[in-house]
């Protein structure tokens, strides 16, 4: 009877999430606000009343989840379109990142006399920006940019969660262990990220050669081995001590932009279950937090807001394009466009799971901060966009 009832719960909330997702869409809303507050509504303190406070399983499925969309994004993403705009977005995605957590955590150790590597965490866990609910918008409204900041921003979210994983694993790690040496970190770093990408390229290179030789019987087991290969890719960096979320980013783009067998049908197998996980990551998101929990946070919450979205960003943008030709009014837009996602959500969770003090009270600040960013800064996308003149109206999907 459990399993039935479970059963029925996840289809009504799937079906639920799939219809109201074209009001969301209608609206320049990220759908993952309506996914979010749909789990919440189904959660413990909602009409649904399913009782789920469980961080492991979530921190579980938020990463099944982020290796098939880092998958399907590097699958989707083009060489001739993130050519031109390459050292812009691999700075903004790393550079970029570590200056905005530095400088949230700075504001929060300042002004709310938060311990210091608490303070960096948090400021680490929302340094990312989401590429699904910035696209989301832009093929919703059907709208274009110019001077190439759709693909900018498209590469920097695409690519920015492995610095700020790193980030947020580093910090734990040094709260844990508070003796660890800064050289140790550096080390660390340079070991993550350089295994990150070998890992990433062999895998990549590899799976070329394996899928148009592997002469498999059915074409739909095509798409269900390259899956496999990129959970394998992650594991595999992530045991031996790289990124696994930079690998399989790098392996997916090596694998997109190279001739293999049933490539249109494979991407959009991706494409789909990419949407699904999304969904349901939103989903058990907004299930684990407790609405109640969530009122005694909203001042810190609001605080964090504003300095991120007026402050921390805009710096790490500026400064990080200063080696570029890029004008005035795009790092206004590139600044703004910063919109959170479930990505810091669920690496909030990686400090409840750790067991670090007051992670809860993190968790629920990461919630508010997303939830405002996705309603202020995603619903303004196009008004700002018209206003700086950057604008590309009636864009083919």
């Amino acid at each position: 009877m459990i399993s039935e009832q479970f059963i029925l719960f996840g289809s009504v909330l799937l079906f639920i999430c799939i219809v109201i997702s074209k009001t969301s869409h209608r609206l320049g809303i990220p759908s993952l606000l309506f996914f979010l507050l749909i789990g919440m509504l189904a959660g413990s303190e909602g009409i649904g009343g399913i009782y789920f406070d469980n961080p492991s399983i979530t921190q579980f499925i938020g990463i099944i989840a982020l290796v098939i969309i880092l998958f399907s994004g590097g699958l989707d993403t083009k060489f001739s379109e993130i050519k031109p705009i390459l050292g812009q977005g691999l700075i903004l995605a790393t550079v970029g990142v570590f200056i905005t957590a530095i400088l949230t955590g700075i504001f929060l150790y300042w002004f709310l006399h938060i311990p210091l590597l608490e303070s960096l965490l948090i400021g680490s866990i929302i340094s990312s920006t989401d590429a699904a609910a910035i696209f989301a918008i832009f093929n919703s409204k059907k709208m274009g940019l110019k001077n190439n900041i759709a693909p900018l921003l498209e590469l920097e979210s695409g690519t920015n969660d492995p610095m700020a994983y790193f980030l947020v694993t580093t910090l734990i790690f040094l709260i844990i262990n508070p003796t660890t040496s800064l050289t140790a970190m550096v080390i660390l770093l340079i070991k993550s990220l350089g295994l990150g990408i070998l890992v990433g390229f062999f895998f990549g290179k590899g799976s070329v050669w394996i899928i148009n030789n592997i002469k498999l019987h059915t074409e739909g087991l095509y798409s269900v081995f390259t899956l496999a290969i990129a959970f394998l890719t992650f594991s595999v960096s992530y045991f031996i001590g790289g990124n696994g979320f930079l690998s399989v980013y790098i392996a997916a783009l090596i694998l997109g932009n190279s001739h293999f067998v049933h490539k249109t049908e494979q991407i959009q197998f991706f494409d789909g279950i990419a949407l699904l996980m999304q969904i349901i990551m939103f989903l058990t998101l907004g299930l684990l937090v407790f609405p109640s929990q969530i009122v005694p946070v909203l001042g810190i919450g609001i605080f964090v807001s504003v300095v991120l979205i007026l402050v921390a960003r805009p710096v790490a943008v500026f400064l990080c394009l200063i080696p570029f030709k890029v004008g005035f009014k795009d790092k206004i837009f590139i600044s703004w466009v910063g919109i959170k996602g479930a990505v810091p959500i669920i690496f909030a969770t990686y400090p409840i799971v750790a067991g670090i003090a007051g992670s809860e009270i993190i968790f629920n600040i990461i919630f508010f901060i997303t939830i405002i960013s996705a309603l202020v800064q995603g619903s303004t996308i196009e008004i700002l966009s018209k206003y700086l003149g950057l604008y590309i109206p009636n864009k083919e999907n």
